[in-house]
């Protein structure tokens, strides 16, 4: 027995009396004892490297690499992604991939190279393998970008998983980004990062890591190319990143290093090479086009923790609307189940559920539920039994259902790795349509098991189906939300096939755009948190997962009217807009912080309706590309140093730049603009960049500014889509792409193409592709701006 972890317990105790915090000390060693139990200890190790290759096989798009001790599959594929398995690991079965792996590309070859090596020439990139076992990506004009050094494994001498360590070299000027959600983001610094989902347990800041959703991807940026690289196993790791120096002229670099420690599964290695844009292309062919949220998802949600009941909602959505404040949907947590109970209703504070949602929905706005995957582990509970007679849930070694701690107390965990347990779950789902939700909000489903000491998490020896393949948790726990937020998707897809499912989770994996976004989880409230809600964001566009937003206003404690204005604004800005205050938050609506913050409060929600017929053209947009809505400013120029460094601002879209403010008692702050000419949204002042820009940042707004050119759908006076065009720079033509959309359905809409140019003294703006010479006069009302704009200062 450890003396801190009984010291703990004890304290765990006295703290609580006989509750739940008695239930989370027995969880806590219960699961100690079942890895005790179920998982032997890993003793005696044995080291091993590849050791000199011996032989090739060729194979389509690439072939087998025989070395003394391994064997190394190299493929390329037809949209242009390589993919590498030691031990001749296939890329298959993969949690990650959308369907079936894209076919191998004819046209690549594998042939020898020299010094015994091998190498694999491609359009987009070319593969080389050195003789012990380097593996070396190149450009197709033959600059490094990647080179991996010949990995390491570690094998149990008495069997088990082997786990590997595989060190990786790239250009001393690369910057890292990506690994999932990371709150220090979304350049990631030297450092150590885990690759384990994990509920922190309160309110975390930019320090804290690992957090809720941690992927094995990276997107590394270097003058080069950009590449981004995941390395497809499931389990528990690590990434320790080194930025690389350049030598001043000297011609002494020293490379950059990424070093990944993984504690098993097989070493497999997608890359993909190019522009930002084309590798998240390419990504998304491979792992899955984004979900398309319903355009009510794109507007303003709100969400807090302790609501009284139905009365409560009544009044908050009565003071939005009295106040004139837009809302599109109210989010109910736990305490509207009857308790804590997933899938039910506490129909003393909420009796007639489905009528209040239908008389919201008259005046537009949804209700969304929180679903928790932890079900009360009680006979009686529907829920419970109906899981019991499946068999349904995670189990021990010995074969029992393993019991952890929820909010509802002692509770059963479904094993979502079990097609036909996603098929149960996704059912259930019913029931929430009957109250009358639009929308779900998966929580807590790293997943987590509240434990005294130790993981809050299950024991590492649970029992997962894997799709058939059979493990245990170590292996399942990173996809764990990953399948739920699937068999919820999907679910949905047979429940209400007409409507498209909204779905946004606090954990996930690679691949969880397949299915919705995601939301920050519990950040603090403050300064710091404001700024760790960007760098999440930004850092799971890079992964893929294009939608996603933090809880504007922090999880806990009671922000400034300040900070609640920033946040408020900053919010506007992203895709996944709710404002939320947790139970020890005091209130969160915009009229509790004075008639000030109330009106600039209104601006910001204003704009973002004004914004969605552009929101919607994004979704839409990343639906058909994998580029995410919010990007770095460095998207289009990755080449450009200055940009790569920038961290408080970002572009939204290929139109808008947008400055937050993201610290207390700013009115003037500092922008780094790409190339061309930028307006100031508001005094339609005009700067030009590359370079530093001082811009007004009153509180009654942040900064965003338009591209020279940019023509941007917005939502007119009258309720209809606008265009509104920002004057190109003179001799140039400028340009821009709008989906309209009906708001949910299936429909496929076409995207239609503009081009804005100078005739004469005006600025004529036509729609390609129709009419007389392939262009025709626009379907919806055009509003031009910028031609009065001043040049502003640098």
């Amino acid at each position: 027995m450890d003396g801190r972890d009984l010291v703990r317990s004890i304290k765990a105790v006295g703290s609580a009396g006989a509750g739940q915090r008695l239930r989370t000390v027995r969880a806590a060693w219960r699961r100690r004892r079942a890895d005790a139990a179920g998982l032997p200890p890993r003793g005696a190790e044995r080291a091993r490297v590849p050791g000199p290759v011996r032989s090739a096989e060729p194979g389509p798009g690439g072939g087998l690499l025989r070395f003394d001790r391994t064997v190394l599959r190299v493929t390329v594929a037809v949209n242009g992604a390589v993919f590498w398995g030691w031990d001749g690991a296939e890329a298959e079965p993969s949690y990650a991939l959308a369907g079936r792996c894209p076919e191998p590309d004819p046209r690549a070859v594998l042939e020898p190279d020299k010094d015994g090596g091998w190498r694999v020439v491609a359009e987009r990139v070319t593969v080389v393998v050195s003789r012990h076992g380097e593996v070396e990506v190149l450009t197709p004009g033959g600059v490094g970008l990647r080179r991996d050094l010949p990995p390491r494994w570690w094998e149990p001498v008495g069997g088990g998983p082997a786990r590997w360590m595989q060190r990786s070299e790239v250009a001393a000027d690369a910057r890292f980004f990506g690994l999932g959600g990371r709150a220090s983001g979304p350049r990631l610094r030297n450092g150590t990062y885990r690759l384990w989902n994990t509920d922190p347990g309160g309110s975390f800041g930019p320090d804290d890591d690992p957090l809720y959703i941690t992927m094995p991807v990276q997107m590394v940026v270097a003058d080069a190319a950009t590449h981004l690289v995941f390395h497809d196993t499931s389990w528990d790791g690590a990434v320790t990143l080194r930025e690389g120096e350049e030598g001043a002229g000297s011609g002494h670099d020293r490379a950059g290093t990424s070093e990944l420690r993984m504690e098993g599964g097989p070493l497999r290695c997608w890359v993909m090479v190019g522009t930002p844009a084309r590798v998240l292309l390419t990504w998304a062919s491979l792992t899955g086009a984004p979900a398309l949220p319903p355009a009510w998802a794109l507007g303003h949600h709100h969400a807090r923790w302790g609501l009284g009941g139905e009365q409560d909602v009544r009044r908050i959505v009565s003071g939005y609307l009295d106040h004139d404040l837009p809302l599109d949907a109210v989010h109910l947590g736990i305490d509207h189940y009857d308790g804590h109970r997933v899938f039910t209703v506490d129909h003393d504070r909420f009796p007639k559920l489905p009528q209040l949602a239908e008389e919201l929905r008259r005046d537009g706005v949804r209700l969304v539920s929180i679903v928790d995957p932890a079900v009360e582990a009680a006979v009686g509970n529907e829920v419970h039994d109906s899981g019991v007679a499946l068999g349904a849930f995670v189990r021990d070694a010995s074969g029992r259902p393993v019991e952890g701690v929820a909010r509802s107390g002692e509770a059963v965990f479904p094993d979502f790795t079990d097609a036909r347990v996603r098929a149960w779950w996704g059912a259930l789902y019913e029931e929430r349509l009957a109250q009358g939700f639009a929308g779900f909000w998966h929580d807590m489903n790293e997943p987590t098991s509240f434990a005294a000491f130790g993981e809050p998490t299950l024991p590492r020896s649970a029992r997962h189906d894997l799709d058939g393949r059979g493990g245990d948790h170590r292996e399942a726990h990173n996809v764990y939300a990953l399948c739920m937020a699937r068999a919820a998707y999907e679910g949905l897809r047979e429940l209400s096939p007409r409507e498209r499912p909204f779905v946004f989770s606090r954990s996930g994996w690679a691949g969880l755009q397949r299915y919705g976004g995601t939301w920050s989880g519990d950040v603090a409230t403050g300064w710091p948190g404001l700024r760790a809600s960007l760098s999440l964001v930004l850092g799971l566009g890079l992964c893929g997962v294009p939608y996603s937003g933090p809880d504007a206003g922090g999880f806990d404690g009671s922000p400034s009217p300040e900070l609640y204005l920033r946040w408020l604004q900053l919010g506007a800005h992203l895709p996944l807009f709710r404002t939320y205050a947790g139970a020890r938050a005091g209130r969160g609506e915009p009229w509790e912080f004075g008639p000030k913050v109330l009106e600039h409060a209104r601006g910001a929600l204003v704009e973002r309706r004004r914004l969605l017929p552009y929101f919607m053209t994004l979704a839409h947009l990343a639906r058909r590309t994998g580029a995410p809505y919010v990007r770095p400013v460095w998207w289009g120029a990755p080449e450009d140093r200055g940009l790569r460094d920038c961290e408080d601002a970002f572009l939204l879209g290929d139109c808008l730049l947008v400055a937050p403010v993201l610290g207390p008692g700013v009115d003037r702050r500092a922008v780094q603009l790409p190339r061309g000419l930028w307006y100031d949204t508001v005094t339609e002042q005009v700067y030009e960049g590359p370079g530093q820009v001082l811009v007004e940042a009153p509180l009654s707004r942040v900064p965003v500014l338009a591209r020279a050119g940019a023509v941007v759908p917005v939502r007119g006076q009258d309720g209809g889509l606008e265009l509104e065009v920002w004057a190109p720079a003179r001799g140039r033509t400028g340009g821009g792409l709008v989906v309209p959309d009906a708001g949910d359905g299936w429909d496929e809409p076409e995207i239609e193409r503009y081009v804005a140019r100078w005739e004469g003294g005006r600025v004529v703006v036509e729609r390609e592709g129709e009419g007389e010479g392939g262009v025709s006069e626009p379907p919806h009302p055009v509003r031009i701006r910028g031609l009065s704009g001043t040049r502003g200062q640098m």
